[in-house]
């Protein structure tokens, strides 16, 4: 009985499923043709022929070939599988980076027989070995590179798909290079970040000035649903007593717009230096609003909220609107955690559910928070209305504050978020 060692077995590349099945078809139609190769007694060529011809009890014959060392085996199977198999480029590499320890173990032997000490082995060594290993492999040095990194760090799903041609190594090795960019960019991010002391989550007060207690810098999420500037009463319900029919504060057009461009400023200088910041928006107040925000902050790719329905306005001369948008705006580069496409769709409350005027679902908060939030992340709404986005970042156990200047809706938030 031959032996199999898995060290030398791991050197054949595998076949797929449908390169199995037929060449155990062809054994069991014509036999085992070729002989399967052993050195001292262990599998060097043959791994598949034996286990079909161990399965069906075929007959073989086997022939023994002589090697000093293991290390002249593992080139004669790799040089073999080269001169045998249409291999691709990537499983080349694979293989050849087999022999990267041979050849290394060459060159040192050279350079004692050269007199150098091994501890010492010169650069042009190192070069030499390089240059055997993509030699062997028929392929570039900078493919070796890449191919190398690929084995060290790719998933197993992802070497597959090399195996098979479904991606290139370029690919591969691109998408590695760009997640070690992304690791090492959060950690500068969480390096710098600033941490705040705040005793409560949720403040009364003006927000202007309970921002400028905290720290500057210590700000890594603005998400917030500020006043438009348009006085805003709903016409959606029939009953007097509905919670859209209430009034907000801060409302009037020019006070709005005013108290949006300090709230900026302030922001400017309490954010991170790495930072995401949403504001809510009517498309009516849009360039009033991305004409102050953009002052103090790159604005990106607007998101679109669907709400599912359409709102009411003009029903006899005008498309009926069922979006809002909302300004995403940054500071510096905080990376999103995976980069989706900018249209939510979440249905609005019904207004017997809402305990704010212009309150947004929890879902969509959640939404949100999931492209930008990353644990230790401080997240701060100036305008917290219905406190949806503290309730939202306790549940996640985000550290966050919400601030009001409406004691009545302070006191409806707070029930609200506490569950009562």
């Amino acid at each position: 009985m031959l032996k199999i060692k898995e060290e030398f077995k791991k050197l054949i590349p595998a076949l797929t499923s449908e390169e199995f099945k037929q060449l155990e078809q062809n054994c069991l139609d014509e036999g085992i043709r070729e002989k399967i190769i052993t050195w001292n007694g262990f599998i060097i060529d043959g791994h598949n022929r034996y286990e079909i011809a161990t399965k069906h009890q075929l007959k073989f014959e086997s022939e023994s070939k002589e090697f000093k060392t293991e290390n002249d085996v593992k080139e004669w199977m790799i040089n073999n599988q080269f001169g045998r198999r249409n291999l691709s480029n990537y499983q080349r590499s694979v293989l050849a980076l087999e022999l990267e320890s041979v050849f290394s173990a060459r060159a040192k032997e050279k350079q004692k027989e050269a007199g150098g000490a091994v501890r010492q082995i010169s650069d042009k060594a190192v070069i030499d070995t390089k240059k055997e290993v993509a030699k062997v492999a028929n392929v570039s040095h900078d493919t070796i590179a890449k191919v190398k990194v690929i084995e060290a760090k790719a998933t197993p799903e992802v070497k597959a798909q090399l195996s098979t041609g479904e991606v290139s190594i370029n690919q591969v090795y691109q998408e590695i290079k760009k997640e070690e960019k992304k690791v090492e960019h959060t950690a500068k991010v969480l390096e710098a970040r600033v941490e705040t002391k705040v005793s409560d989550n949720i403040i009364l007060g003006n927000s202007l000035e309970i921002l400028e207690t905290l720290e500057d810098g210590c700000i890594d999420i603005v998400l917030t649903d500020p006043p438009y500037g348009i006085d805003y009463v709903s016409n959606r319900s029939i009953y007097d007593n509905t919670i859209t029919k209430r009034g907000l504060l801060n409302d009037g057009k020019d006070e709005a717009f005013d108290l949006l461009d300090k709230i900026c400023e302030v922001l400017q200088r309490k954010t991170a230096e790495n930072s995401h910041l949403y504001f809510f928006c009517s498309w009516s107040v849009f360039s009033k609003f991305e004409t102050i925000i953009s002052k103090y902050f790159t604005i990106k790719t607007p998101i679109v909220w669907d709400k599912g329905n359409k709102g009411s306005g003009d029903l006899d001369n005008d498309w009926g609107n069922q979006t809002e948008i909302v300004i995403y705006c940054v500071k510096g580069k905080k990376l999103v955690n995976n980069r989706r496409g900018n249209l939510i769709s979440v249905p609005r409350l019904h207004t017997s559910k809402m305990i704010h005027p212009t309150q947004k679902p929890n879902e969509l908060i959640k939404q949100i928070l999931e492209v930008s939030f990353t644990d230790g992340d401080f997240i701060v709404d100036p305008f917290m209305g219905s406190g949806s986005t503290v309730k939202v970042c306790n549940e996640l156990k985000a550290k966050c504050l919400g601030i009001e200047l409406d004691k009545e809706m302070f006191n409806i938030a707070n029930n609200y978020i506490n569950g009562n």
